[in-house]
């Protein structure tokens, strides 16, 4: 099969992960009962799994709820790196926040690589688990120096960091930085593996079931979206963007932003270790075991969700470098993540707030999830057991030095004011045709609408206001969604949730008393 067929063939079907293609569905029960535990772990990523896996334990009576399916959102989204090399990061944080919490984030992503690696061997899990050394490079003479810098200050911090001219990649650098013992792995078959033994010992697995609500007070109770309510005594919520804020104001302390991932099959094998560039655009690279051989993973093209409509043209890109770099046989995946960024690139992690003392967050793991997501499984485990962890002052959430990064702080909140107000007063076109596979924007007596026409000709519509806090979404043509520019909910062309914070879905149009004839659209 030419490279151009299987290209033409792989964007006429939707995106699939490949870590959610190669394992099997789970197939756990929703809530349909009041129950009482002593933690409810809202989130069944890498966090909520490893955090039940943790207290499960330390013999504390644990349920998780999951809104889909477990191990199915971020974590089956993700390039899946197992490493503290996140970005050219350490000389800025030792600027920003001094060499004490720049070595408490060295040391709590270095410890979560660790714990990930001995919970492999200890419970003998088959999920392509494998040490690797993770390079940084550049091409650019400018970034030379910040790569010099950020080997010193890693090296401060007591990380095995390396400076290199030369890297096993098939063009020339001009600079690079290597980090040894770092790792990868399948994601899926990880946390699907761990949540098998975590429930045959006790721990409850809800599916299906999403949380709307915490009712706080002497009791803390989740109320979830059928009215039932798990009881417990701590709530930890592991959801990527925060359901429930309980005035910590997450939503004007984060933004989100979307990447794109192809898997390729090459003429020859690729080089050992995995690959991210300095600077723009974003290009990073690992191989995986794939089938009887092993497939490329790249990934990149990074955006504000909602600030690109043609995200096809995101993965042409790829596939584009793909074929510059590599002897490409074939495209085999796509798909694409999101990623909560904070203000200042340091994840939060510990109390929801100040006046929270029994709720848990973790949140804004940029591009480092299965690393930072295990780090904030430890980290919470911690302040449970023990009231307290040596990492909690750089990852704390209520942090309030921010002068640092008080520019992108007022940038994206600037952002999410625009979008708030001008999604609002810009009118949309009055052109009701749609094609088949066509999805827009629509203004029909006065009502702004989502309308998408199905290759059947079936016309889709919605009322394209986010019920998380009112932006007005907008289309994402390659994957067939509505997606929020503010804080990254993404909705289906029926209007259901694909991705949070929204806890409601969509309003219809046309169930409403005055509703809109569908026949409009042609």
């Amino acid at each position: 099969m030419s490279n151009r067929k299987f290209v033409n063939e792989i964007f006429n079907t939707p995106p699939k992960s490949y870590w959610i293609d190669s394992t099997a569905e789970t197939n756990y029960p929703a809530l349909d009962k009041n129950i009482n535990v002593d933690i409810a772990i809202i989130g069944g990523g890498i966090v909520g799994i490893t955090a039940a896996y943790l207290l499960q334990k330390e013999g504390f009576k644990v349920a998780v709820i999951e809104a889909n399916k477990i191990a199915h959102g971020t974590s089956a989204h993700t390039t899946a790196k197992i490493t503290s090399q996140h970005g050219l990061i350490y000389n800025n944080l030792k600027k920003q926040m001094g060499e004490d919490k720049a070595k408490q984030y060295a040391e709590a992503n270095e410890s979560a690589i660790r714990f990930i690696e001995n919970t492999v061997k200890e419970n003998n899990i088959d999920c392509d688990f494998s040490l690797k050394s993770a390079y940084i490079y550049t091409k650019d003479n400018n970034y030379i120096k910040a790569i010099e810098d950020e080997v010193d200050a890693a090296k401060s911090l007591g990380i095995d960091a390396y400076y290199m001219k030369e890297i096993p990649l098939p063009f020339t650098v001009k600079a690079a930085m290597r980090f040894d013992n770092q790792a990868q792995f399948h994601p899926r078959k990880y946390l699907l593996a761990i949540s098998n033994e975590i429930s045959n010992k006790g721990v409850k697995i809800f599916e299906n079931t999403r949380a709307v609500d915490i009712e706080e007070g002497d009791e803390l109770s989740v109320v979830t979206e059928k009215g039932f309510k798990i009881h417990a005594k701590r709530i930890i919520i592991s959801t990527h963007f925060p359901f429930y804020d309980g005035k910590g104001f997450y939503f004007s302390r984060m933004y989100v932003e979307k990447s794109y991932i192809i898997a390729i099959k090459t003429n020859e094998p690729f080089p050992e270790g995995m690959f991210i560039n300095a600077e723009d655009p974003p290009r990073s690279m690992r191989s995986q075991r794939y089938k009887d051989g092993e497939m490329v993973i790249i990934a990149g093209e990074n955006h504000k969700v909602g600030d690109e409509t043609d995200t096809n043209s995101r993965y042409n890109n790829l596939i584009e470098f793909a074929n510059e770099t590599f002897k490409t046989q074939n495209i085999l995946y796509r798909w694409s993540a999101q990623d909560c960024m904070t203000v200042d690139d340091v994840p939060y992690i510990g109390n929801l707030t100040s006046k929270t003392p029994n709720i848990y967050v973790a949140t804004g793991f940029k591009k480092w999830g299965m690393t930072s997501g295990t780090a904030a499984a430890l980290i919470i485990k911690d302040l449970i057991v023990k009231g307290d962890s040596p990492y909690l002052p750089v990852f704390y959430p209520s942090r309030t030095d921010i002068s640092a990064s008080a520019e992108e702080f007022i940038n994206q909140n600037a952002d999410v004011v625009k979008e708030l107000v001008t999604g609002k007063l810009k009118a949309a076109p009055k052109d009701f045709k749609l094609e088949n596979g066509e999805g827009r924007a629509v203004e029909v007596d006065g009502k702004k609408i989502g309308a998408y026409k199905d290759n059947k000709g079936n016309i889709h519509m919605v009322d394209k206001t986010c019920t998380h806090l009112g932006c007005e979404l907008k289309w994402n043509d390659g994957e067939k969604s509505w997606d929020c520019p503010c804080h990254g909910s993404r909705f289906s062309i029926d209007g259901d949730i694909i991705e949070g914070p929204a806890s409601k879905p969509l309003n219809h149009p046309d169930e409403q008393p005055n509703k809109i004839n569908p026949n409009i659209f042609g």
